[in-house]
């Protein structure tokens, strides 16, 4: 049976299990969106392609499943950059699948071409930060091509991969989908050498002041009890990256916390008196290691040091060595290589080994952490203490809630001092660190996990990048709370310039008298028929968000915040830059 490319284009992303594809329509991809209205996929329409782009970002990080993405050519695709590069730095799955122009107008600069440089050239914007981008020739093409996407999204290190598709060939005729382009089944991933776990096991046993450091690869439920099983044998403290947050229980009593500039003092005094470092699923962000200043927080290959080994495990063979000399360095599924690694220890010592008051040290030092930020979130001054918006949250939501994270104290904050219970979820941009990531990104993560508590905790500055995402939970149905911290300004890069500079121009929002503005966001949240909360007194968030959990029905709370910087135990070079002096 004939149909057209676009019907069976839709059959093959039904037998790939698609739910969701998220995005806007434009005239070269309505052919494929008629396709998928009888289809069992649900197209979410999005008001615009980043915000799209992030939800399918937040679908594919709470659901592990690729998300889809579906753009129009030009203007269409170009605004989906940002989510897109977002999902592709934080190694998350997902296929962009763009219209373009009609093949038979290459060449002639039709409506909404990228020419400027070649004909029909949009697939090279895509091409920096994708795995792969295909330009799709031929309709005998689509269904082969669009297969591969699937595999090279979710194959190895994920990432981001774009299918670009004239949009006559989504019309021409082809046989239907009969899963003639199965995505391989059984596929594994690389395994540790059996014979480099056990030195690696030696090398951990014989170590006086050993530290596991893992980032955000570790999410397989199987590998985070491998990673507790080995820790808590050899009783090794463990120091987590900023995605790696909310992998174990901030609870742990082996569990430091994070290092670098927003990390904590006493997690740098391990990182600094480590002499073997197990690094897993990390890359090292410059964030996480202080700019890679000795003086601050990893010490590998600094001749002024105490000498510190560093074992690396990535899927990435890229990221082995890329910062720090390495030791032992393995390009490895992290799964599989912490449960050899923990085989071979247990092997070679079977009986669990102490190390007398690290436990209560680490413990004292952690309660500290939040006992301060409790303490601080107890102050009734208003507007509100971030503390006092991380403390009612804590207080207000359930165990599992998942907290979906934009920049700035939401994200910083909440990595540093919010004691994630265990069950609970920390979504955030790591890599681009993307202002108006959190909004759409909630949308899509409610999406995936319907049942669960979302609260999506933006500043003023990433609300107001992404407000679409308000009328796409409206249109959903989906219960997703918004919670504004509004200090009516770009409040850390306010903060880092003033420091620097004695003001803070350009990054705070004022009408034209030059007195502090903010739109009313809880008033907006209402335009779109969400519920809305304005917090005039610091009683009403903590009664807010109850109301708000209670009722399931997508809310907007704005929340005025007194704009104060996270605390930053760490090092950044950009203040260096500031003032004048750059590194080596």
């Amino acid at each position: 049976m004939t149909v057209t490319a676009a019907e069976a284009l839709a059959g093959q992303l039904e037998s790939y299990g698609v739910e969701y594809v998220f995005g806007t329509c434009g005239h070269t991809n309505i052919a494929l969106l008629d396709a998928l209205g009888p289809s069992s996929i649900k197209f979410v329409i999005a008001r615009h392609e980043q915000a799209a782009a992030h939800a399918a970002d937040g679908y594919a990080r709470a659901s592990g499943k690729p998300g889809v993405l579906l753009t129009h050519v030009g203007p269409g695709m170009m605004n989906a950059v940002t989510g897109v590069a977002t999902a592709a730095l934080d190694s998350i799955p997902l296929i962009v699948i763009s219209g373009d122009i009609p093949s038979y107008y290459a060449g002639r600069h039709p409506h909404q071409e990228v020419n400027l440089h070649a004909d029909a050239d949009q697939t090279s914007i895509y091409r920096p930060f994708t795995k792969r981008a295909w330009n799709v020739h031929r309709v005998q093409d689509l269904a082969r091509t669009t297969e591969r996407a699937f595999w090279t999204a979710a194959s190895g290190r994920p990432g981001a991969v774009l299918v670009n598709v004239p949009m006559d060939l989504f019309n021409r005729q082809v046989e239907e989908y009969a899963g003639e382009y199965p995505l391989p089944g059984g596929a594994t991933l690389p395994g540790l050498d059996r014979a480099i776990a056990e030195r690696i096991a030696q090398t951990l046993l014989s170590a006086e002041r050993p530290l596991v450091y893992f980032g955000g690869g570790l999410r397989d439920p199987a590998a985070r009890q491998a990673l507790l099983a080995l820790a808590e044998h050899l009783d090794i403290p463990l120091a987590h990256s900023l995605m790696g947050k909310g992998i174990l229980p901030d609870s742990h009593p082996l569990l430091l916390g994070m290092p670098g500039f927003w990390g904590l003092d006493t997690t740098h005094e391990y990182t600094k008196g480590a002499d073997v470092v197990l690094a897993l699923a990390t890359r090292f962000a410059e964030t996480d290691a202080s700019s890679w200043d000795p003086a601050y927080t990893w010490t590998f290959g600094d001749k002024d040091s105490p000498p510190s080994k560093l074992i690396q495990i990535d899927i990435d063979p890229a990221e082995i060595g890329r910062n720090y000399p390495v030791e032992i360095g393995a390009v490895a599924d992290v799964g599989d290589a912490v449960r050899a690694i923990g085989d071979a220890v247990r092997t070679a010592r079977p009986e669990p080994l102490r190390r007398p008051g690290l436990r209560d040290t680490i413990a004292t030092a952690r309660r500290a952490v939040f006992d301060t930020a409790r303490k601080d979130g107890r102050s009734d001054n208003f507007p509100l203490r971030p503390q006092r918006i991380l403390a009612d949250l804590r207080d207000a939501l359930p165990d599992d809630a998942v907290l979906v994270t934009d920049v700035g104290w939401n994200k910083n904050g909440v990595a540093q001092c919010y004691e994630l219970p265990e069950g609970g979820r920390f979504i955030t941009p790591g890599g681009a660190s993307t202002m108006g990531f959190g909004p759409a990104a909630a949308v899509g993560v409610q999406m995936a996990q319907p049942d669960r508590v979302v609260v999506a905790l933006i500043g003023d500055g990433g609300m107001s990048a992404q407000l679409p995402a308000v009328p796409m939970a409206v249109e959903q149905g989906l219960p997703v709370i918004f919670v504004v911290m509004n200090n009516r300004a770009h409040g850390t890069i306010a903060d880092l310039q003033a420091s620097s500079f004695g003001r803070s121009y350009g990054c705070e929002f004022t009408d034209t008298e030059g007195r502090p503005y903010s739109p009313d966001f809880a008033a907006f949240g209402r335009s779109c028929d969400a519920d809305g909360y304005t917090i005039a007194s610091p009683a009403d968030l903590s009664k807010a968000l109850a109301d708000a959990i209670a009722r399931r029905r997508p809310a907007v709370i704005d929340v005025p915040m007194v704009n104060e910087p996270v605390p930053t135990p760490g090092h950044w070079n950009i203040k260096d830059i500031y003032r004048g002096s750059f590194a080596d």
